[in-house]
């Protein structure tokens, strides 16, 4: 009984005490500023109540009690306004872009509650500030890698080193694809993260649809075989489409999904073994018109250290793909697949696996629409 009681006298003094906050000095700006008046006065009194008893003159009293006043105001006035130099401080650098400093948040007034503030901002900027370096650098080394080779290929056909025959061709038109699909890539990331990119979603039965989706990735192999031009020449993987119910149906922006079944896709092909297996499967979530798609294929899989990794920008899970064939890619493909399913206001994530790499892909349906 006494076990059970100590809890509850613990919570309701806990609550008398968040209570009272207003009125602690340590907890309150107002509470200190009130305590300042009040202690100023106590000294005031106690100084005329000595001039009344003493033969101390009624103005020596009075200087000494505005020297008192005067000299608790500024201790008070200092240790409030400590915080707001220090913020001052850390601001003006940030200004010249160090966004590596913080601020003392040790106290338990409001000051404190804005330290915290502040320095929470103030590492949100930081890993902005990050994040734009790290993209910059990124896009340089993938702009530079498809430029370099195509300026090496041109060189040497101006030069006379090699004919411009079609072998010399089709290496160039390789690293100008590249080169485009690049771009393309972040133009259509500048779109999501700005949200000009309307969702138009509708009705749809997914066992056509996927099937065209599969049918466009074989087409678009088999002209990478024939061509060797394309994102990879991997014709030996074989394509699996699993759709239960048959008559399943869902709700979406089919050409956003398509986007996202296109470069799930694509990666699993990258990172199949020779003559591997990649299984698209879909079936029905658990609201209305909502839909559960995955992509498995049978390559070496994800770490799970690495899985929170996978769909961030130039990630590519690894220092190359395990696939044969391939040329690394932009990095991008999974950052748009995330993205165009957040617009569903889905959820995309690595899904448990006994092999390979699973991608599943969760779709609201109607209920998205409906908030």
């Amino acid at each position: 009984m006494i076990r059970r009681w100590r809890p509850r006298a613990r919570d309701l003094w806990d609550r008398v005490w968040d209570a009272l906050r207003p009125l602690d000095p340590y907890r309150s700006v107002k509470a200190a500023l009130g305590a300042l008046v009040i202690v100023s006065v106590i000294i005031t009194t106690l100084l005329v109540f000595v001039a009344m008893h003493s033969a101390t003159e009624l103005r020596v009293i009075t200087v000494f009690s505005i020297i008192a006043s005067l000299l608790i105001t500024q201790f008070v006035a200092t240790g409030l306004t400590a915080p707001l130099g220090e913020m001052t401080e850390v601001t003006r650098a940030m200004a010249h872009g160090n966004y590596t400093r913080r601020v003392r948040a040790d106290r338990r007034d409001e000051f404190g509650d804005l330290a915290d503030a502040f320095n929470r901002m103030a590492a949100d900027l930081e890993a902005v500030d990050t994040h734009r370096k790290e993209l910059v650098a990124n896009v340089s080394h993938e702009l530079r890698t498809p430029i370099a080779a195509l300026r090496a290929v041109l060189e040497n056909v101006v030069d006379g080193v090699c004919e411009p025959d079609a072998d010399t061709m089709r290496t160039a038109l390789k690293q100008t694809e590249r080169l485009g699909r690049l771009v393309e890539h972040l133009l259509d990331l500048s779109r999501l993260d700005n949200g000009v990119v309307p969702l138009h979603a509708r009705r749809f039965e997914v066992w056509p649809y996927l099937s065209g989706v599969l049918k466009e990735a074989n087409m678009s192999r088999g002209a990478s075989t024939l061509s060797g031009t394309g994102t990879h020449t991997r014709a030996d993987v074989h394509l699996h489409l699993d759709v239960s119910p048959p008559e399943l149906t869902a709700y979406a922006d089919a050409e956003r999904l398509h986007q996202v079944v296109a470069n799930l896709i694509d990666n699993a092909i990258k990172h199949s073994p020779r003559h591997g297996r990649v299984t698209v499967r879909a079936r029905r979530g658990d609201g209305p018109e909502s839909l559960v798609l995955e992509v498995q294929d049978e390559g070496p899989g994800i770490p799970e250290s690495e899985r929170y990794r996978v769909f961030e920008r130039f990630n590519r899970g690894g220092p190359a793909p395990s696939g044969p064939g391939t040329d690394g890619g932009t990095g991008l493909g999974l950052a748009i697949a995330r993205w165009a399913v957040d617009l569903h206001g889905g959820r995309i994530g690595v899904a448990e696996s006994p092999r390979g790499c699973r991608i599943r892909v969760i779709l609201p349906g109607l209920e998205s629409s409906r908030g």
